[in-house]
């Protein structure tokens, strides 16, 4: 069939979803644009969520800590190779969308789809990286033993993928709609052998991206989607039926974006409602211990249980690896942090006054507002679970 899934009509629900939303995205933007000290640790801890979300979905499962270290460019802590070799490849894909996306000279092109598809997989060339497959494509339920879903004929592929390309570069007024069908058609089309999941998601990124409101990088549902994954395979087997149908409705897939465009938002803000309480509480910290500014990152990253790192605090701060070592080793010295390990393998976490700040804030969130109170509920009675 010469022809793609289709946006459905917004109907009087989605559309006040959809201005709350752009009203949150709006005021996200806002306080961005201001300067703020914990603004770097935030894109780069969102970025991190947004790779270990999507690659959680396919089964490539790695620790907050580890997904930090995969933007950082550094070593994993805990992951096995088969599934850090896979979390690279998706970083390259992540991050050559959030930088290259908003850029006025882009264009989507089919072979823009194959040029990401090999970076996503250029470590396993068995997959055909770059690449349309030439064969059958079915989707298995492992769990079940069951097929829930075939793809179009490969003779249809190429023709298809012109016509995702296209729709995706005409675009409309509308780039959450936008992104939410671009996911959807790749996911339908499944135009590779493999990492068609996780090149649609990074598609859907790569559509928002260009919304040019809200940065890329806060933009993304990924790390959301990550979070619900049933609901996810869910939506997807409702809408799909089985095989290849661009004619059949939408509608519930775009409510379980804007569902999760919305609940993504609300994280965000909370997020940086605790990113300005936290600093707050280390400034009186730091300036308590006679601590150097310089130390504030690394503090952060600690009050947000992450591992801190000597190589990764010499990186973004420029001290010297002599310096590195007396700050970190001082801050053991105040009890701000706490050292495990030995020699190269030693890492530091939060203190005693630094876990009783981050419980605090932990205690203190609020619930967020389901703006589709009732889209899980339709989503279980329908798969018939």
């Amino acid at each position: 069939m010469d022809q793609l899934f289709q946006p459905p009509d917004i109907d009087l629900e989605d559309a006040r979803v959809l201005d709350e939303i752009r009203a949150m995205r709006s005021s996200l933007a806002d306080v961005l644009r201001a300067p703020r000290r914990w603004a770097g640790g935030l894109r780069r801890t969102t970025q991190a969520r947004a790779i270990q979300g999507s690659n959680t979905i396919e089964g490539y499962t790695v620790s907050d800590q580890d997904a930090v270290a995969a933007v950082d460019e550094e070593e994993p802590l805990t992951a096995d190779q088969r599934t850090w070799a896979e979390i690279i490849g998706y970083r390259r894909v992540l991050t050559f969308v959030l930088r290259m996306a908003a850029d006025p000279e882009f264009v989507m092109r089919p072979f823009t789809l194959r040029s990401l598809h090999f970076m996503l997989l250029e470590h396993d060339l068995a997959k055909d990286p770059g690449e349309f497959r030439r064969g059958t494509v079915y989707v298995r339920d492992e769990a079940a033993g069951t097929t829930v879903y075939e793809g179009p004929d490969a003779a249809l592929v190429p023709r298809l993928v012109e016509l995702l390309a296209a729709d995706i570069q005409a675009g409309s007024d509308e780039p959450m709609v936008d992104g939410a069908m671009a996911h959807l058609n790749l996911v339908m089309i499944h135009p590779f052998r493999d990492g068609n999941g996780r090149m649609a998601r990074a598609l859907q990124t790569l559509v928002l991206a260009q919304d040019q409101v809200l940065e890329p990088t806060f933009s993304s549902i990924e790390e959301w989607l990550g979070h619900n994954t049933d609901d996810y395979y869910r939506v997807l087997a409702i809408t799909g039926r089985g095989s290849w149908q661009p004619e059949n409705d939408a509608s519930l897939w775009v409510k379980f974006n804007l569902r999760a465009h919305h609940m993504q938002a609300q994280t965000l803000e909370r997020r940086f409602r605790e990113a300005d309480t936290t600093l707050l509480a280390l400034d009186e910290l730091m300036s308590q211990h006679s601590i150097p500014d310089r130390l504030a990152d690394a503090l952060f990253d600690a009050v947000n249980l992450l591992r801190v790192r000597r190589q990764t605090y010499v990186r973004r701060t420029g001290v010297e690896e002599r310096t590195a070592s007396r700050d970190l080793a001082r801050l053991v010295t105040t009890g701000l942090l706490e050292a495990r390990g030995q020699t190269r393998g030693r890492y530091y976490v939060a203190g005693g006054e630094l876990r009783r700040l981050a419980n605090r804030l932990r205690h203190e969130r609020r619930p967020l507002t389901d703006p589709y109170p009732w889209l899980p509920g339709e989503l279980r009675t329908l798969a018939g679970r």
